[in-house]
């Protein structure tokens, strides 16, 4: 399991403060859209980032709090002068609906949400779930699959992603053959019925223990990381191919030496030229396309993230850390792309800290609207010293 602190109990006391700065050459301001934990059965402590559905309301998961205390989902709604509506949509009961969701979500065009459980499920190894609205503002959750004979891998901490054909594609962070982790793919069948296939279970030399999900490419290639594994142990970028036949052919396309890289926790991106961005703990790197290919890495910036990378203004990187900043709580950053391949770290916001602060911790990576607003979680901070939502704005 991942080194991660988790942070049970910040108890200073810090009054709310603004916090802006000038970043190439642009104003961000952070503002405080939902502190979680307000009300009997809200959710509280979210590990996962947010999705933004087309009219601009946010959803995500929390990993504890809900009616059961075994998480929750929830939707906050854009009100009229800038206010936000929170709206519990799920409380997972701790058993065969699963529990403690540590991913984010992801929508399909009919607005179903899809997402995975570390735990629960009907061997308690975790799950991968659907909800989907119905009239009158109801949400129905659907156990597509339960982890758990070994093999099929165990406890996800990632989330998905689908592709054209409606197929759902993710990561388990144990499990599989070897016992460290699995790449797994779950397919729509008549009836409403999802079958799982294990599309690669991990080995160790090319990878071990995947903690985030997946991306794909035109091609319907997939791309993911490993927090270990890899030639020298320090974990890996790969690449699965689908074969004829329905085969996958797994291709390591960098090992981290511990100088390059280390214990990778973020998921990658796609620039418009098809290279990848990604972080772990120590770095934020960049994967380039070479003839041939092979791939080659260049460490843009020597210090890491556990969040997703997303790209913001001007083809500019922006993320997340969960500790550092001026209060050791976490911050908000942008890489700045300049002339001749050099990238500039900036750091935008500080989070305080502490509760009915402004938020600590956000261990999960930012969302995007249309109109380059950036949403995202704390694991802990806010009035209840439970986590919030936050954006960071023009």
């Amino acid at each position: 399991m991942p080194t991660k602190r988790l942070i049970i109990g910040l108890s200073a006391t810090v009054a709310i403060c603004a916090g802006t700065l000038f970043a190439a050459s642009t104003f961000f301001k952070e503002k405080i859209l939902y502190g979680l934990g307000s009300h009997t059965g809200d959710g509280a402590y979210p590990r996962a980032g947010l999705v933004v559905d087309p009219t601009g309301n946010l959803f995500g998961t929390t990993y504890g709090g809900g009616a059961y205390n075994s998480g929750a989902v929830f939707e906050l709604v854009r009100k009229a002068g800038g206010n936000w509506t929170e709206k519990i949509l799920y409380s997972f009961g701790g058993g065969a609906d699963g529990a403690f969701p540590a991913a984010g979500m992801i929508l399909d065009t009919a607005g179903n949400l899809y997402g995975t459980t570390y735990a629960g499920g009907s061997n308690a190894e975790g799950t991968v779930f659907e909800l989907a609205p119905k009239a009158g503002g109801v949400w129905t959750e659907k156990v597509l699959h339960s982890f758990g004979n070994g093999k099929d891998g165990e406890h996800p901490y990632s989330g998905l992603v689908l592709d054209a054909s409606g197929n759902l594609y993710g990561t388990t962070y144990v499990g599989g053959a070897n016992g460290l982790g699995t790449v797994f793919e779950l397919t729509p069948k008549a009836g409403g019925k999802w079958a799982e296939q294990v599309l690669h279970s991990f080995s160790g030399k090319d990878g071990a223990y995947p903690y985030v999900g997946l991306i794909t490419d035109a091609a319907g290639d997939l791309y993911g990381t490993t927090y270990a594994g890899g030639a020298d142990g320090f974990g890996t970028v790969f690449e699965l191919t689908p074969k004829v036949g329905g085969a996958w052919t797994e291709q390591v396309l960098h090992s981290f030496n511990g100088t390059d890289g280390e214990e990778a926790t973020a998921g990658l991106i796609f620039d418009h030229s098809g290279n990848l961005y990604g972080a772990t703990a120590t770095t934020i790197f960049e994967l380039t396309r070479k003839a041939g290919g092979d791939w080659t890495e260049k460490v843009l910036h020597n210090s890491g993230t556990d969040a997703n990378l997303i790209f913001g203004d001007g083809g500019n990187l922006f993320g997340t850390t969960p500790y550092g900043g001026t209060h050791g709580t976490g911050t908000v950053f942008e890489l700045a792309h300049e002339a001749g391949g050099k990238w500039t770290y900036l750091s935008l916001y500080d989070f305080l800290g502490g509760a009915n602060a402004d938020g600590a911790n956000p261990f999960a990576g930012m969302a995007l609207d249309r109109s380059g607003n950036m949403y995202g979680t704390t694991y802990m901070g806010g009035p209840d010293d439970k986590g919030t939502v936050f954006e960071i704005s023009h």
